[in-house]
C-alpha cells in the first residue's frame, strides 16, 4: 500500500516578547467524541503514557483487523492547529509545552527556545525545524477506522492534548516516519517503549483497528520495556 506522508511544517514568522503557556480553551471538550478524552488545563510537559503492562492490555484489547483502503482520505477531514485562546493554536502550545526557554510574540509566534526531539536525539534552536508530529498519523487514523468518524471526533483527535498524541520532534524526523506504523518505522532504541506505550494509548482512546504486524511490533517492544 502506498503510504502518504504527515507533516506540521512551522508556525507563522517571529518575532519578540516572552509568553507562558496558555490556558486551553474549554470549548475543545465540546470536540469530543464517545470515549474520546477531553483536553486538560495547559501542562508543562507531555502526558506520561501508560506503563508497559498497562499498555500491553490497551493493546489486547485492540480489534486486528486489516488497513481499510485510503479512499476518499484527506488532511482537510482532520482540521488541526485550532486556536486555543490566548491567540495560540494547537501547534504554538505544543511548542510551548515541550520547548525549554521558549519566548513568544504577542502572536504566541515561538521567536526563540530550544526543542530536544526524541525521535532522534536531536536538540532544535529554531521553531521552523520543528515539526509538531501526530502519534498516530492522520492517514494511518484513517486507515484505522477514522473514515467512519464525525467531524468532531476527527477534529478532537488532531487537537488532542490529553493523551500523547501530540509531540514537538524535528521536521527530518516526522518527514522520515511519514504515516507509517511501528512496523514499518520506529524512533531511536532508547525512545521505543515511550514510543510504543504512547501509540498504544492512541489508539486505545479512540478504539482503532491494529493490523497483525503492527501488533506483533507494539508486543515486541513492550515486552522488552
Amino acid at each position: 500500500m502506498q503510504r502518504t506522508r504527515t507533516s506540521a511544517g512551522p508556525s507563522r514568522p517571529a518575532a519578540r516578547r516572552v509568553r507562558s503557556v496558555p490556558a486551553l480553551v474549554a470549548a475543545l471538550a465540546g470536540l469530543t467524541a464517545g470515549a474520546v478524552l477531553t483536553a486538560p488545563a495547559a501542562q508543562a510537559a507531555p502526558p506520561t503514557p501508560p506503563s508497559a503492562a498497562q499498555a500491553r492490555s490497551m493493546l489486547a484489547g485492540l480489534t486486528v483487523a486489516g488497513e481499510a483502503s485510503m479512499d476518499g482520505y484527506s488532511r482537510n477531514l482532520f482540521p488541526h492547529w485550532l486556536e486555543q485562546g490566548d491567540n495560540c493554536n494547537t501547534r504554538e502550545v505544543v511548542l510551548q509545552r515541550d520547548g525549554t526557554g521558549v519566548r513568544t510574540d504577542a502572536e504566541c509566534r515561538a521567536t526563540s527556545g530550544r526543542w530536544y526531539s526524541a525521535y532522534d536525539g536531536v536538540t532544535l534552536t529554531s521553531a521552523s525545524q520543528v515539526d509538531i508530529d501526530h502519534m498516530v498519523p492522520l492517514a494511518e487514523a484513517w486507515r484505522s477506522g477514522a473514515r467512519t468518524w464525525s467531524d468532531a471526533k476527527r477534529r478532537s483527535f488532531a487537537n488532542n492534548l490529553s493523551a500523547a498524541q501530540l509531540i514537538a520532534v524535528s521536521a527530518s524526523s516526522n518527514r522520515s516516519k511519514g504515516d507509517q506504523d511501528p512496523a514499518e518505522w520506529l524512533p531511536r532504541s532508547a525512545y521505543r517503549c515511550v514510543y510504543a506505550r504512547s501509540w498504544v494509548w492512541v489508539k486505545h482512546n479512540y478504539a482503532m483497528k491494529v493490523d497483525s504486524a503492527e501488533k506483533s511490533a507494539l508486543s515486541g517492544i513492550l515486552n522488552r520495556c
